[in-house]
């Protein structure tokens, strides 16, 4: 799957950096568009510029301006660390749609939107023994 985004560094910052998934910049050719890449089981998450796909792709460009980036999609990510992971993106000023929770069936869980607005739900699964109250 590939995300059109504002800025790579960006988005790596807040996927590798706050969120600290298993994003890798690519290593292009001379010429060709940087990405980065995030493998997951048997699927990819590409991450590419914009002004990029614009490039490689004209025909898009008017796309662009009439639908804002991540209107009806989802990502879902387990994370370890849930608790730092919602106090960093507070701390950077990023939007929560949904604060930290513990849900009734077993994970923390919070909703946020990436840095151009991809909606992010995040979970953290609670420990058994702090579940049962052991």
């Amino acid at each position: 799957m590939q995300l059109a985004v504002s800025q790579l560094s960006v988005t790596e910052a807040f996927y590798a950096g706050i969120l600290e998934l298993p994003v890798q910049r690519s290593f292009t050719s001379p010429g060709a568009p940087d990405y980065l890449v995030m493998d997951m089981d048997n699927m990819a998450l590409i991450f590419v510029e914009e002004d990029d796909v614009i490039k490689s792709h004209p025909m898009l460009e008017p796309r662009f301006s009439m639908f804002p980036r991540g209107i009806g999609m989802t990502l879902h990510f387990r994370v370890d660390d849930i608790e730092g992971i919602s106090e960093a993106i507070i701390e950077e000023g990023l939007e929560l749609l949904y604060p930290l929770e513990v849900k009734p069936y077993g994970i923390k869980e919070l909703w946020c939107f990436d840095p151009d607005g991809y909606l992010v739900v995040l979970d953290e699964p609670v420990e058994k023994s702090k579940r049962s109250g052991s």
